[in-house]
């Protein structure tokens, strides 16, 4: 098997357009909050900000770059106008026949093909690139709640996902659409419970 060193010795810039998502959503309110972040940052500090931003990828049959992480950032620099990101290769597995690389990054968790609905689909339904990644609100929500202390961050693969599934169940939908900031306070709330005691970065309830 074709491995690298988790981190390349050279880094590379490569089209955001070619690299394809290994998920099919993303929260487009964390998205607009990672656009705003790179604004300031491209004003005060150049092309600072993207030189320190290396995107994790995994190259697969026809030589295709597979986003393993940072798909949020990926999509916010994409709709800033940005054309060139600096990429890490973490796996060649070039020499794969298709069915056997997508079984391969389904093992490694480095596949997450859920809609926005949570419904699992085929690894044929993975947008084509960055730009054509759907909104999953349910997503922004969770981010917002891990940012806010509600859960902790973890090693475990798509943990936000998880977290998103979990309030996808208990928020409606049209809350978390049209009034986010009340559905954030419940979100909050619900993290600290003992029904969420389950999932990873749990951090129990609150204390005075």
């Amino acid at each position: 098997m074709a491995m690298t060193n988790p981190i390349e010795p050279i880094v590379h810039p490569v089209p955001i357009r070619s690299l394809r998502p290994t998920q099919m959503t993303v929260g487009l309110h964390e998205v607009e909050r990672k656009r705003a972040e790179w604004r300031t940052r491209r004003d005060r500090d150049g092309g600072e900000f993207l030189g320190s931003h290396v995107i994790p990828a995994v190259i697969g049959p026809g030589g295709v770059y597979w986003l393993i992480d940072h798909h949020h950032l990926a999509r916010a620099l994409h709709d800033e106008g940005i054309e060139h990101v600096l990429v890490s290769v973490v796996a060649r597995l070039e020499h794969l026949p298709k069915r056997r690389f997508f079984s391969f990054m389904d093992c490694h968790n480095w596949l997450h093909p859920y809609d926005e609905d949570g419904k699992r689909c085929d690894w044929s339904d993975l947008p084509r690139h960055v730009g054509k990644l759907a909104d999953d609100p349910y997503r922004s929500l969770a981010g917002e709640v891990r940012r806010s202390g509600g859960y902790a961050k973890t090693q475990t693969p798509y943990t936000e996902f998880l977290w998103a599934d979990f309030l996808r169940d208990r928020i409606a939908l049209h809350q978390v659409k049209d009034k986010f900031a009340k559905a954030f306070a419940k979100a909050l709330v619900l993290a600290r419970s003992p029904a969420a005691s389950h999932l990873p970065g749990f951090a129990g309830p609150e204390h005075d």
